[in-house]
């Protein structure tokens, strides 16, 4: 194993133990990590600046090679990188025509990328069963995809759900997209059955809510027009989301009132009278 390795494995241990302290101490680790990070950018910063001024920036160039100091100027945006992953393009290009299909109760979503040249999608809402879908793909999604994207050649409307991507970029070793950590969120006494719990948490808001011995957790965002859903009602476990009336089965997540949209969840799982969710960390 690499030094690197080592270093990474000992990040993700300290991790996982601070995800399951409090709130207010985690916030102490956050307060105290973002200082430390401030202090080694205002260094890192100081010292290109100095080999600019000595003319000695071959030697800058060389040691940007290397990706552990590569992925570190990267992470402080030190440098910029050349060309952005091709997922976050994608992205990108789908976030651009997300508006125009929203203002017809639709959506788009990316489910898979098959290299060299494929990418797929999948409409929800109205725009999954509308006539003139076809026409939205190829004359909106697909030319998006394309400007952003020119090594993608097909753009293909399938009807099964995102599976999880990978890509093949450089990325700092000390980014957060590893496995996310099972934080504490709360205790089981007080999900209520009779109604949801939110709880915000590093810049998730989330729902919880009980069955008999089950907990489910959702994002706190309608898959309508992403209104938050708290304030929402709740009988025999259907939440009815206070905004525009769409329907949630509580249990699955599943959308009533639109079937092909449901509620973004959580995995969850609990020990003694603790209640862990596994969530991306945004600190």
């Amino acid at each position: 194993m690499t030094k690197l390795e080592e270093l990474i494995q000992e990040i993700n241990r300290f991790e996982a133990i601070v995800a399951e302290w409090d709130e207010s101490q985690r916030c102490v680790v956050v307060g105290l990590k973002r200082a430390i990070e401030a202090l080694h950018k205002v260094a890192l910063m100081r010292l290109i600046k100095s080999l600019k001024k000595e003319e000695t920036i071959s030697a800058l160039r060389q040691a940007v090679d290397d990706e552990v100091v590569y992925g570190v100027l990267l992470y402080h945006e030190l440098i910029k990188s050349p060309k952005p992953p091709l997922s976050q393009r994608i992205q990108t290009a789908i976030d651009e025509v997300r508006p125009s299909l929203k203002s017809h109760n639709g959506d788009v979503e990316l489910v898979a990328i098959k290299l060299p040249d494929t990418v797929e999608v999948r409409f929800i809402g109205t725009c999954s069963h509308c006539p003139s879908s076809t026409l939205t793909l190829s004359q909106g999604v697909e030319q998006a995809i394309k400007k952003y994207c020119p090594e993608i050649t097909k753009v293909i409307a399938v009807d099964k759900k995102p599976l999880v991507h990978s890509a093949n970029s450089l990325t700092s070793p000390f980014s957060q997209n590893r496995n996310p950590p099972w934080v504490k969120l709360t205790t089981v006494d007080q999900v209520p059955e009779s109604a949801v719990l939110v709880v915000n948490f590093a810049g998730n808001s989330l729902i919880l809510h009980r069955q008999g011995v089950k907990i489910s957790c959702y994002k706190n965002a309608c898959a309508h027009l992403a209104f938050p859903l708290d304030d929402g009602t709740v009988e025999n476990g259907i939440l009815t989301c206070p905004s525009h009336g769409f329907q949630y089965n509580l249990d699955t997540g599943e959308c009533l009132t639109a079937p092909d949209v449901s509620l973004q969840s959580y995995p969850v799982k609990i020990k003694g009278d603790k209640v862990f969710v596994q969530l991306l960390l945004k600190i």
